[in-house]
């Protein structure tokens, strides 16, 4: 890229220049833009139990942590950390189990996941309804990583680039196999109605989960369609393709358009199941970075790339942030009814090995996380990582997005996020505060205010 034009893209990213980015990774373009300095340690802004925002879930602002040892049991050496013998799925499950009743306040799993839909439906003014058959659900999940057509056998890397570690962070192939399990045999759900997709160029959805799941002899689970871009081969999953009728208008100064896959717009309801995982970049990758392999740009195709200067933790607090253009779409953040973070083998970074956590006794992450409010998520999230002395990625500015998020009807950027052009932006997308410490770990309302965050954990 010419140096005049690069330079330009970190101020304004005019289309201009966008069009001639290159698809580097998200590591490249860290150190290019200089993010590779290291920005001080992490520091929250705010003080503790400090909420703002507001929360519409069922319960506002409940976040529910289930960590579970014994469902991760890797020596870090013998096989892989995704085989069977190595994740329990009968603790996933019954960790999941735990996380839909708590979160829900429900007393079983069946009537969780109904009052899941009605609460969508109603706070959407769509009715007390219930899943319908025929109503489609997409899930992201977060395969950054997962590059190679098998996992743990390093891809062929580019000049001058070391290869990709073969243990790094990857969705766990038993938690999308629990939530799958959930959807079909308690909540109802057909496998013709669901896709779990990642259709970022590169990417791919690879066969520890795939296999998994059709390995399940009822036909529903053999019906799950996956979706992936085209690039790596399809092997059975399906190709996306750009809904031209669903533009996402992001809100920074001159970006260009971007478009959603037909297989997400066409769906009634979304899952957004993310990573626990620091970033090089971004200080964090949970709910709100998952999107970035949801994106079409007509002049590059499917890639974030476009939206790398505007997620930087080196980024000023009150700055505009590409992120919340994501939650507050209405086909992305609009459509979701439930959030989940994926903690069980967490890895040091969006380039690194899975690693085990000091803060833990040095023992696996073991942890899934849920919501229905996706600010109050990642700030649990955000807090987990930040107390975790070898989360050392977790630096700068990694919470202004939670902030422009919770108070993105009057942020602080003075940014008019309508990334759909609905003139009527939300007021907030979200509650965001930080616990008091890391070792009571209590959010406001868990100290008996009537705001802010409740987290409720088995940790």
């Amino acid at each position: 890229m010419h140096r005049r034009c690069f330079l330009k893209s970190l101020a304004a990213t005019p289309a201009a220049c966008l069009a001639h980015l290159p698809l580097m990774s998200e590591e490249a373009f860290a150190q290019q833009r200089g993010d590779a300095a290291q920005p001080e340690p992490f520091k929250p802004s705010e003080g503790a139990n400090n909420p703002i925002g507001e929360s519409t879930a069922i319960h506002p602002g409940r976040v529910v942590w289930a960590r579970d040892p014994e469902a991760t049991s890797w020596d870090g050496s013998t096989g892989r950390w995704w085989d069977d013998a190595h994740t329990d799925q009968r603790a996933v499950n019954r960790m999941i189990s735990w996380l839909l009743q708590q979160g829900t306040g429900m007393k079983n799993d069946k009537q969780a996941w109904d009052a899941l839909f009605r609460h969508f439906n109603q706070t959407h003014r769509l009715g007390n309804a219930g899943y319908r058959r025929g109503e489609k659900i997409a899930i992201k999940i977060n395969c950054n990583q997962d590059r190679s057509p098998e996992w743990g056998v390093p891809p062929q890397s580019p000049a001058g680039r070391r290869p990709r570690p073969p243990q790094n962070g990857l969705p766990s192939p038993h938690v999308v196999l629990g939530l799958l399990a959930q959807l079909i045999e308690v909540a109802g759900v057909p496998g013709e109605d669901i896709v779990v997709y990642e259709v970022a160029s590169g990417r791919n959805i690879g066969g520890p989960i795939v296999e998994r799941v059709r390995a399940n002899p009822d036909r529903n689970f053999q019906r799950v369609r996956f979706v992936v871009n085209n690039d790596q081969g399809l092997g059975g999953r399906i190709a996306p393709m750009p809904d031209k009728n669903n533009p996402i208008h992001f809100s920074g100064p001159e970006m260009p358009v971007a478009y959603l896959p037909q297989q997400v717009t066409e769906a009634k309801y979304m899952i957004n199941v993310a990573l626990l995982r620091p970033h090089g970049m971004a200080g964090v990758t949970l709910i709100g970075k998952n999107h970035f392999g949801s994106l079409y740009f007509p002049e590059q195709g499917w890639t974030p790339v476009p939206l790398h200067p505007y997620v930087s933790r080196n980024q000023a607090m009150g700055s505009y942030n590409a992120l919340v253009d994501l939650m507050a779409h209405r086909h992305l953040g609009g459509k979701t009814f439930l959030y989940m973070l994926d903690g069980l083998y967490t890895a040091e970074h969006n380039e690194g090995n899975v690693f085990r956590f000091a803060s833990f006794g040095e023992q696996w992450a073991s942890s899934l996380l849920l919501s229905q409010d996706p600010v109050a998520l990642d700030s649990v999230g955000l807090d987990i990582l930040s107390a975790e002395p070898k989360a050392t990625q977790v630096r700068g500015n990694a919470d202004n997005y939670l902030h422009e998020a919770a108070l993105v009807g009057k942020p602080q950027s003075g940014t008019r996020y309508d990334p759909a052009k609905t003139g009527s932006p939300p007021a907030s997308l979200g509650v965001h505060e930080h616990w008091n410490n890391a070792t009571e770990k209590k959010y406001s309302r868990n100290l008996g205010r009537k705001v802010g965050i409740e987290l409720i954990a088995s940790v």
